[in-house]
């Protein structure tokens, strides 16, 4: 997935505040159990397992041991083993779950090889996505802290594109999804716009005016997956450089 175009600005934002986000109910979460919270934190644990993943893998786990330590963590996670050291100043989920991976390897190091670990999965965990996620990282030549930022980037980017298929889906616009979206893969695909003008039986012009929207709609999911791992409109800006950076290192 090809990345939203960096120019891009949030017309919404600051107009009334932060909206409550999953982030900011986990932080709130600290001292309940409130069906929301768990549910929020239960997504954002799904939606960050890949890159913490990589990050194990480059860290030089081998893949069945990297897939153990991260269903062992966010077990962990969970159970909220980690949740009292949240605070809201700190901001950004990222950050924090890449710091409390760090200090529970260093702590599994120690203790790990007398230690019986469960089978039990904890997350919904994709085997085939383990494997590509493993097989790419292990090529790679990228320190494990921008391995872990990169593929953040790529699963935000994941993400808003199946949510915006999924809106055209219910929209009963998926066909013209399908025309569409390697309009968001390359920015330079204007010659293509008579061909898929043909196929779609209307003008270029129209053509060019949907696939303007298109863009516009997916960086504004884009910008609200991130937004959802934050407590500032701010730190939407400073996410939003961060990925962009991840993708250029990729």
């Amino acid at each position: 997935m090809a990345p939203v175009e960096e120019q891009a600005t949030d017309e919404s934002a600051g107009r009334a505040g932060f909206p409550p986000t999953h982030w900011s109910v986990v932080v709130a979460a600290r001292c309940g159990q409130s069906p929301a919270a768990r549910d929020a934190l239960e997504r954002l644990c799904q939606a960050y397992w890949p890159p913490l993943y990589a990050y194990v893998c480059r860290c030089g786990y081998q893949p069945h041991d990297a897939q153990d330590l991260t269903q062992e963590f966010f077990a962990r996670l969970l159970a909220r083993d980690f949740l009292d050291t949240v605070r809201p100043e700190k901001g950004k989920f990222r950050s924090f779950l890449l710091a409390s991976m760090n200090h529970f390897l260093s702590n599994e190091r120690a203790k790990r090889k007398a230690a019986k670990r469960t089978e039990e999965k904890t997350i919904a965990w994709d085997p085939a996505v383990a494997e590509a996620v493993c097989r790419v990282e292990g090529t790679s030549d990228l320190s494990p802290e921008r391995t872990y930022d990169r593929r953040w980037a790529q699963q935000i980017l994941e993400r808003a594109f199946a949510a915006m298929q999924a809106e055209y889906e219910t929209g009963g616009q998926g066909p013209l999804f399908a025309a569409l979206c390697v309009f968001l893969e390359d920015a330079t695909a204007r010659a293509d716009y008579v061909a898929v003008a043909e196929q779609l039986k209307t003008a270029p012009k129209m053509v060019a005016l949907k696939v303007h929207r298109l863009r516009k709609r997916f960086r504004e999911l884009v910008r609200l997956e991130v937004a959802e791992t934050v407590t500032t409109a701010g730190q939407v800006e400073e996410e939003m450089s961060c990925l962009f950076e991840a993708l250029r290192a990729g």
